[in-house]
């Protein structure tokens, strides 16, 4: 290595570091959730002042890594070099444009920097009674200041947010249980902030009459928003096209295999037909849905051992009712340790079984949704050997920076999750041993395939502005099968995010290209070494792996 490219690697790698600390430490929750430990004890300033601060020393970052003298990096530095400014520049981006901060009270919710704390043994248990009174003294002001940021607010937003803080307190009994078990006393603390949450809560409630914001990005702000988030070369429109195509070969493929499920021709309305009786003979409540996902867990993993697909590292996961304080926007999320985690700590997988207010006919539309059958193409994503196995994966990245780890890519992690479903389904998995149980699966996969297709259309054409709700709902229960409750929650979800729904499309088509280049290149190659060699980089965006990859 020659004495600038020596030069040019310490000042990319000091660049890096600086910028990563230096990140971390504005956002501590985040911080806490990647599992570095060091901020454990604050919450983040939203404030205007802070934020016009963050945005200055984003571009002070982005000078110093634009002065890098790149032609002299190695190609993994290079690659890091660009995964980087794409993660500070979209960082920049949300704060200076899409400005959540002002007009999303969800942003300023303050329960998961103190779930974070007391839902895993990452460290003693009184140092982290200590880190959540720390945060739990700064809450009044936190609020108090959010509520001097806000602005007119998205009504959506603000009733999510009202849902979500009803189980602040909840939260804090966990904490009030861990001080105890360690012979401290929370009790003052635990009070004040839950005072202060529930006046938060009447304030917000007052404010919905006025929350009148539109949550649409809107055009020009959704286009940039794709292209930071997804940090993909393509757009709203490539991404709208190539959707509606796979979901027309989509929904095709599921009428024929309906068709073959039924012991019929393919007529109108087989498809719903073949998937209400799939739901009946697979039943589900609120009492099992933890037990079976548990169970069916159990069953892919054992799958993903004996059929050679991928290595499995030593897991430690657990299915875990989902915190109420996360719900209201998925069924299920996988949460493994942070990327920068270096406890020996347990990955969990949360599922969310129905609030106790809905209706029974609102209930039984939800299990028919998610049935017994879906269950396990739901575990495959979420777990084996989707986002448990390759987040376990990438946490064996031994680099020379952590910005891999920091600049991790939803669209990749997204993509892997399908296309796991995807893979587990041509290696011949099954929920159970009946004869027609692969169909069964396939076809439930192949709605959820569907489903991935309407996401990224649903998010564009809602952040684009010409899609109404009835129009929305009715295209994804007639294209998509959906059951209302589903559609009507999905809908919600695209309105209280942006970007996030397309990460499965767009990644999916991503890593599914980047295994079948594998696959010409290496012919001669078993899929475990394909795969493993997929997720041997760490988490990066699709583009970035395949520079990684030489492809």
């Amino acid at each position: 290595m020659s004495d600038a490219s020596n030069a040019a690697t310490a000042e990319f790698r000091a660049a890096a570091h600086a910028a990563i600390a230096d990140l971390l430490a504005a956002n501590p929750v985040s911080a806490t959730s990647m599992g570095d430990h060091r901020f454990d004890d604050r919450l983040p300033d939203r404030t205007p002042d802070a934020v016009t601060d963050l945005v200055t020393r984003l571009d002070d970052h982005l000078t110093r890594l634009d002065a890098v003298d790149d032609v002299e990096l190695e190609l993994s530095d290079l690659v890091d070099l660009e995964i980087l400014r794409s993660k500070i520049t979209a960082m920049r981006f949300d704060l200076a444009e899409v400005r959540r901060h002002v007009w999303d009270p969800l942003t300023w919710n303050p329960a998961t920097a103190i779930y974070l704390l007391t839902a895993r043994d990452f460290a003693p248990a009184d140092a982290r009674v200590e880190s959540a009174s720390a945060r739990l003294a700064e809450i009044p002001a936190y609020l108090a200041d959010a509520r001097a940021t806000l602005g007119e607010m998205s009504g959506i937003h603000a009733e999510t947010a009202i849902g979500q803080l009803g189980g602040f307190a909840r939260v804090v009994d966990e904490v009030r249980a861990l001080a105890q078990s360690c012979g401290m006393d929370v009790s003052q603390l635990a009070d004040t902030a839950c005072e202060s949450v529930a006046e938060h809560v009447v304030w917000l409630t007052d404010q919905l009459p006025s929350a009148q914001r539109d949550s649409r990005l809107g055009v020009r702000l959704y286009s940039a928003a794709v292209w930071h988030h997804l940090d993909e070369e393509i757009g709203p429109g490539e991404i709208l096209e190539a959707a509606e195509a796979h979901l027309d070969d989509t929904t095709a493929r599921m009428r024929e295999l309906a068709a073959e499920f039924m012991g019929e021709k393919p007529v109108a309305g087989i498809v719903r037909r073949a998937l209400d009786r799939i739901a009946a003979e697979a039943p589900v409540t609120d009492a099992t849905i933890l037990g079976l996902s548990a169970d069916a867990l159990e069953r892919t993993t054992r799958f993903v051992r004996e059929s050679g697909l991928v290595s499995v590292p030593e897991l430690d996961t657990r299915i875990i009712e989902m915190p109420e304080i996360h719900r209201g926007i998925a069924v299920a999320y996988c949460d493994a340790p942070g990327p920068l985690e270096t406890a020996d700590v347990a990955t969990y997988v949360a599922v969310a079984p129905t609030p106790d207010d809905w209706p029974t006919d609102r209930v039984e539309s939800f299990y028919r949704e998610y049935n017994g059958t879906l269950l396990h193409d739901l575990m495959i994503h979420e777990a084996m050997p989707g986002h448990v196995l390759q987040l376990a994966h990438a946490r064996r990245l031994d680099a020379m920076t952590p910005v891999r780890r920091f600049g991790y890519s939803g669209v990749f992690v997204e993509g892997w999750a399908v296309y796991a479903e995807e893979q587990m389904s041509l290696a011949g998995y099954t929920p159970d041993d009946r004869p027609d149980a692969h169909l069964r699966l396939e076809l439930q996969r192949l709605k959820m395939s569907a489903r991935m297709a309407l996401n990224a259309i649903l998010d564009a054409r809602v952040h684009g502005g010409d899609i109404s709700e009835p129009e929305a709902l009715d295209l994804m229960q007639r294209r998509g099968f959906q059951e209302e409750g589903e559609a009507r929650g999905k809908w919600r979800r695209a309105l209280l995010t942006a970007t996030q729904l397309p990460t499965y499309f767009v990644g999916w088509r991503a890593v599914r290209s980047i295994g079948d280049d594998l696959r010409v290149l290496h012919p001669d190659w078993t899929q475990q070494q394909v795969h493993d060699l997929m997720l041997s980089k760490g988490s990066p965006g699709p583009r970035h792996l395949r520079a990684l990859l030489g492809l």
